[in-house]
């Protein structure tokens, strides 16, 4: 009798052994989240005395946030960066991709290993070189480019493109060649192949770089923290900025800050429960089989 692979796994541990371990990844993963909740609704206090369970409930740190750390500018850049990011890498992506894959030219294997290449480059390397660049190019042009959202945008999509393109390059070559032979046949054009059959079949990828596109935006803190003011700065700086005023003081903010902390992870874990469907096709399957 044949048995599945989930049953072979499943039989790799004893069950009590099995109910242990996910136990403990359940609170190494739960631990710190059900802190920063508990945190983010006591007393300054409470905190500081390291209790886990509140002692006194603070709900009103969800409010005092929005004027003691200025989230909500932050949280309106983020979103304008992060989101801008993820829509064009996404579908720049598979324009890129759909040329990789399907057609045959000189160069196409030095680009593909440039995609990986350019993975392996850490950020901090250039972080001084792009603030250079753009510097150079405001003076040149004599408009301010340090500073503003498009200097972010620019930045993000940069370093959001390649992995965005490799990843929809692994997804279209999971897709059956024999669709875009038929379209081909019946005398569609690329164009055609593209927006009727390939699109609709690559939603699943297309969701996987562009949120990865989204969070590569939305956790920054590097290029973030260098390249904005405090009128373009996003969530991540904000909290950074508010998290090193409260060093040094008679007793900081711990559930204010633990508030903005969760309000800031709130368009990520949306992000996430709105597309797991998507999320979980795009990063197995590989493709429509």
């Amino acid at each position: 009798m044949s048995t599945t692979r989930a049953d072979e796994v499943a039989r790799m541990l004893p069950r009590p052994l099995r109910a242990v371990v996910l136990v403990l990844l359940l609170t190494l993963i739960l631990g710190p989240v059900l802190y920063m909740i508990f945190a983010s609704v006591s007393s300054d206090l409470s905190v500081a005395a390291g209790h886990f369970l509140p002692r006194s409930f603070e709900p009103a740190n969800y409010l005092r946030i929005w004027s003691t750390v200025d989230l909500g500018e932050g949280l309106v850049n983020s979103l304008v960066v992060a989101g801008s990011v993820a829509v064009l890498c996404a579908f720049v992506s598979l324009l890129a991709a759909y040329v990789l894959v399907g057609f045959a030219f000189k160069g196409r294997l030095t680009i593909l290993r440039g995609l990986l290449a350019l993975q392996s480059v850490p950020g901090t390397l250039m972080l001084l070189p792009v603030f250079v660049l753009f510097s150079s190019i405001g003076s040149v042009l004599g408009v301010p480019v340090i500073g503003t959202r498009w200097a972010l945008f620019l930045t993000y999509l940069t370093f959001g493109l390649p992995f965005s393109t490799w990843v929809m390059v692994t997804y279209l070559r999971g897709l059956p060649r024999e669709l875009d032979e038929a379209a081909r046949v019946d005398g569609a054009s690329s164009w055609t192949v593209l927006t009727r059959i390939v699109l609709p079949l690559s939603w699943p990828g297309l969701v996987v770089s562009g949120i990865f596109a989204f969070l590569l935006g939305w956790n920054d803190v590097l290029f973030a923290s260098v390249m904005t003011n405090p009128g373009t700065r996003t969530a991540a700086v904000t909290l950074q900025v508010f998290g090193a005023t409260q060093e040094g003081g008679a007793l900081p903010l711990y559930g204010q800050l633990m508030a903005a902390a969760l309000v800031c992870a709130v368009p990520v874990v949306a992000l996430y429960l709105i597309f797991q469907r998507y999320l979980m096709s795009g990063l197995t399957s590989g493709g429509v089989k």
